[in-house]
C-alpha cells in the first residue's frame, strides 16, 4: 500500500505513456487513411486515362532553345554582307474609306503581309508545323522597315490587341502580317470636275535598305493584291485595282526599291446634277421670264434679277467652299460662271431697255414742241389716255392737241373708265384728226411707238437670242466633257 504522500509522482509518469500511445494510434491510422485513398484514386475510371503535359508551362524556354532569339544578334538583317535579302510582299484591301478633294488623299484599311527567310530563327521539328505569336516577338527579332510613302496618317490597329502575327517555320521562312490604316496624299486633276476620273496609288518602299541589301518585289505578281467586292464608296465608282513596282532613286542614299497599289476612281454625276447643274439651269431659265413682263414694271424687273444674280452667287460659293483652291478652271466652274453670265445679261438687258425707252421719250419730246399748232383741225375725235398709259406714251403722241376733260364731260365717259387714282376732270383727252392729210402719218407713228402693244423691240429679240444661245452652250459643253471623257 503506497503512501498518501507518492501519488503524485506516480500520476505524472502515466499521464506521458498515456499520450505517447494515442500519438502513435493516430499516426498509423493517418498513414492507413492515406493508403487508403491512394488507392480509390487508383481504380476510379479518371485515373485510367493520361493526362497530356502541360506545354504551356516550359513554352518559354522551349521557344527560346527553338528560335534561339538570344544567341543572335538581330539587329543586322539576315545574310548580313552577303545578296540582297528577298522580301515578298502581298495585301489585301479591307476597306477603302474616304477620298478628300480639299486635302487631295484617301484612307485605306489594308493587310500588310511580308514573305522572307531568317535562318537563325530555323528549328527542328518532328511535324513540321509553324510556330505562331503576336507582336511581342516582333520587337526582338529582325523584321523589314517597310513604311508608306507620301503618308500623311497611320497607325496598326490595336482593338482587343495589336493586330500584329509573326508566323515561323521550321526552315526559317517567316511570315509576318499587320492590319494597318493609312492615309496618302493623291494629286488629283479636277479641270474635268464633277466628270472627271482620278488615279491614285499607294506606294511601299524600304525605309533604310537600298536595293543591295532588300530586294522588295510582289510575292505572286498580280495576284498580290486582293480586294473585298463589297468596297464602294457614295461618290466614286472603283474602277480598278492593280500592282506595279520600280525602282526609286534618292541623291543621298541611292536605288530602292519601290512597289505601287494602283487604283482609279469615276466619279458619280448624279448628285452634281441634282445639287449643282439642274439649279443653275433653273435659275438661267427664270432670268428670262422678265423678257415678257412689261417694260414699265421697273419693280418687279428688277427685283427678279437681282434675285437671279444672288442665287448664282450662292450656289457658285457652295460648290468651291467644297473644293481645294487651285490655280486652274474646272469644267463646272466653265458651265456656273456662262450661267452667271447670263442671269447678269439678263438684267444688263432691262437697263438697256429702260434707258432706250427713255431717251426715246426725250426725242419725241422735243419732236412735239417743235412741231406748230394743229388747231382748228377738222373731223377730230377724242381719245381718252387714262391711268393705264404712262407718260411716255401720252407724250409720244406728238402732234395731236390734247386737254383736260370738264365736268360736264367727266360725267358723259363710262363709268368703267373712270379709275380712282384720277379723280374726275384730271383724264387726258387727246383730239386724233380724220383728215386724210395727216391720218396715214399719225398711225405709223402710233405704231412705231408701240402704245398698244408696250413691248420694246430688244425683248422680243431676246426671248429668242438667249434660250437659242444657252441651249447652243449646253449642246457643246456636254458633248465636249462627256463624249471626251
Amino acid at each position: 500500500m503506497l503512501a498518501r504522500g507518492t501519488m503524485p509522482y506516480l500520476t505524472k509518469p502515466l499521464f506521458l505513456l498515456f499520450c505517447l500511445v494515442v500519438t502513435g494510434e493516430c499516426r498509423r491510422l493517418g498513414h492507413r487513411v492515406r493508403r487508403w485513398t491512394e488507392t480509390v484514386e487508383m481504380s476510379s475510371p479518371s485515373s485510367l486515362t493520361k493526362k497530356p503535359p502541360d506545354v504551356t508551362k516550359n513554352r518559354k524556354l522551349k521557344t527560346e532553345q527553338l528560335l534561339k532569339v538570344d544567341d543572335h544578334d538581330f539587329t543586322m538583317r539576315p545574310a548580313f554582307g552577303g545578296p540582297a535579302i528577298p522580301v515578298g510582299v502581298d495585301v489585301q484591301v479591307e476597306s477603302l474609306d474616304s477620298i478628300s478633294e480639299v486635302d487631295m488623299d484617301f484612307t485605306m484599311t489594308l493587310y500588310l503581309r511580308h514573305y522572307w527567310k531568317d535562318e537563325r530563327l530555323s528549328f527542328t521539328s518532328s511535324t513540321n508545323k509553324s510556330m505562331t505569336f503576336d507582336g511581342r516577338l516582333v520587337k526582338k527579332i529582325w523584321v523589314p522597315d517597310v513604311f508608306f510613302v507620301h503618308s500623311k496618317r497611320s497607325f496598326i490597329h490595336d482593338t482587343t490587341t495589336v493586330n500584329i502575327m509573326l508566323r515561323v517555320f521550321p526552315d526559317g521562312h517567316v511570315l509576318y502580317s499587320l492590319r494597318v490604316t493609312v492615309t496618302a496624299a493623291c494629286n488629283m486633276d479636277f479641270s474635268r470636275f464633277p466628270l472627271d476620273t482620278q488615279s491614285c496609288s499607294l506606294e511601299l518602299e524600304s525605309y533604310a535598305y537600298t536595293d543591295e541589301d532588300l530586294m522588295l518585289y510582289w510575292k505572286s505578281g498580280d495576284e498580290s493584291l486582293s480586294t473585298d467586292d463589297r468596297i464602294s464608296l457614295s461618290q466614286f465608282l472603283i474602277q480598278k485595282f492593280h500592282t506595279t513596282s520600280r525602282l526609286a532613286f534618292y541623291s543621298s542614299t541611292g536605288w530602292y526599291n519601290r512597289l505601287y497599289i494602283n487604283f482609279t476612281l469615276r466619279r458619280h454625276i448624279f448628285f452634281f446634277l441634282l445639287q449643282t447643274y439642274f439649279p443653275a439651269t433653273l435659275m438661267v431659265m427664270l432670268s428670262w421670264v422678265s423678257f415678257w413682263i412689261d417694260r414699265r414694271a421697273v419693280p418687279a424687273r428688277v427685283s427678279l434679277g437681282i434675285t437671279t444674280v444672288l442665287t448664282m452667287s450662292t450656289i457658285i460659293t457652295g460648290v468651291n467652299a467644297s473644293m481645294p483652291r487651285v490655280s486652274y478652271i474646272k469644267a463646272v466652274d466653265i458651265y456656273l460662271w456662262v450661267s452667271f453670265v447670263f442671269v447678269f445679261l439678263s438684267v444688263l438687258e432691262y437697263a438697256a431697255v429702260n434707258y432706250l425707252s427713255t431717251a426715246q421719250d426725250r426725242r419725241e419730246r422735243k419732236m412735239r414742241e417743235s412741231l406748230p399748232c394743229t388747231c382748228g383741225m377738222s373731223q377730230t375725235r377724242t381719245m381718252l389716255l387714262d391711268g393705264t398709259y404712262s407718260e411716255a406714251d401720252t407724250n409720244s403722241l406728238a402732234g395731236y392737241t390734247s386737254g383736260t376733260m370738264g365736268p360736264e364731260e367727266d360725267m358723259d365717259m363710262p363709268r368703267d373708265m373712270m379709275t380712282e387714282k384720277q379723280p374726275p376732270g384730271e383724264h387726258t383727252v387727246v383730239h386724233l384728226s380724220a383728215s386724210s392729210e395727216s391720218t396715214t402719218t399719225k398711225k405709223k407713228g402710233i405704231r412705231a411707238l408701240n402704245i398698244i402693244q408696250n413691248t420694246h423691240t430688244i425683248d422680243k429679240y431676246s426671248r429668242m437670242l438667249f434660250p437659242g444661245s444657252y441651249i447652243l452652250f449646253n449642246i457643246i459643253y456636254w458633248c465636249s466633257y462627256c463624249l471626251g471623257a
